[in-house]
């Protein structure tokens, strides 16, 4: 007796799939969450212990004993905020993924998953952009609370305040996929200290580009730093007019073309080391 079989087409399979994958993605995603939200505190320590004494000594100790401007409080808050959402965003990946990869290979839990392998460092890296995101919000109170008349963010661009906050956090956390997926356990303490120093003093974190302009060599450096771009770009959304003229920062089509430049270019980079490490 004959029997019909009917095929069932390859595709019609395609978004059962893609639904699983897209399922694990978010459970990976809100474990790494749960996990932080549990150790907050610990995070909060580790991500603003440093920003809050710069913002205490060069914001407050040194403007009042007459060492800088007045208004050096106001141009150098945005420099901070760029600072700790990539610092902490980095951190964020690089040293999870770092053990991950390490001899115990915790990260083939992760592999096992029933997603695309490069969902994985997908996953990583908008989750330590979250951290950062985090990171850079708790810079605002904190400012206010040690700033106090020394602080001022314009409210007409809150937008693009946010937008920025969020690129730089997540250009901090591909630059963090890339190193994590370079690096070996045992080099990683050396790592940051020679990428960290470079990243911190060259990235206008503490003077606008601007005013660069008598040290040209330096002005020009200064451009290969994406801290550079982040920092100009949160003055340009959060410093307020001075003496009735917008403060002069680095044209906003070039910020955005450079943050969203290494964005794509450190995340294609990180996945395809990343891939080497796991896939054999």
């Amino acid at each position: 007796m004959a029997t019909d079989i009917v095929a069932v087409p390859q595709a019609a399979h395609a978004p059962g799939r893609t639904w699983l994958a897209v399922n694990a993605f978010l459970a990976i995603l809100e474990r790494d969450l749960v996990v932080t939200g549990r150790e907050f505190v610990p995070f909060l320590l580790q991500a603003l212990m440093q920003p809050l004494f710069f913002l205490f000594i060069f914001g407050k100790v040194l403007p009042g004993i007459g060492l800088a401007a007045g208004n050096f409080a106001a141009l150098m808050l945005p420099g901070i905020v760029a600072l700790t959402g990539m610092i902490a965003a980095m951190q964020g990946v690089t040293l999870p993924l770092v053990l991950d990869l390490g001899f115990a290979r915790e990260i083939d839990d992760r592999l096992l998953s029933p997603l695309p392998v490069w969902w994985v460092p997908l996953e990583k890296v908008l989750f330590a952009a979250v951290r950062g995101t985090i990171a850079s919000s708790v810079i605002f109170p904190l400012g206010w609370w040690i700033l106090g008349s020394g602080f001022a963010v314009r409210t007409d661009r809150i937008p693009m305040l946010i937008g920025m906050v969020i690129l730089t956090s997540l250009v901090g956390s591909t630059i963090g996929l890339l190193m994590g997926t370079v690096i070996k356990p045992e080099q990683i303490s050396l790592m940051f200290t020679l990428i960290f120093t470079p990243l911190l003093f060259t990235g206008c974190t503490y003077y606008p580009w601007g005013a660069l302009g008598n040290i040209r060599w330096f002005q020009a450096f200064t451009l290969l730093n994406p801290l550079t771009y982040a920092a100009e770009g949160l003055r340009y959304s959060m410093v307020p007019p001075m003496n009735g003229h917008e403060f002069p920062t680095l044209g906003l089509h070039w910020i955005l073309a450079a943050l969203g430049a290494s964005v794509v270019i450190m995340f294609l980079l990180g996945k395809r080391t990343f891939s080497k490490r796991v896939v054999t």
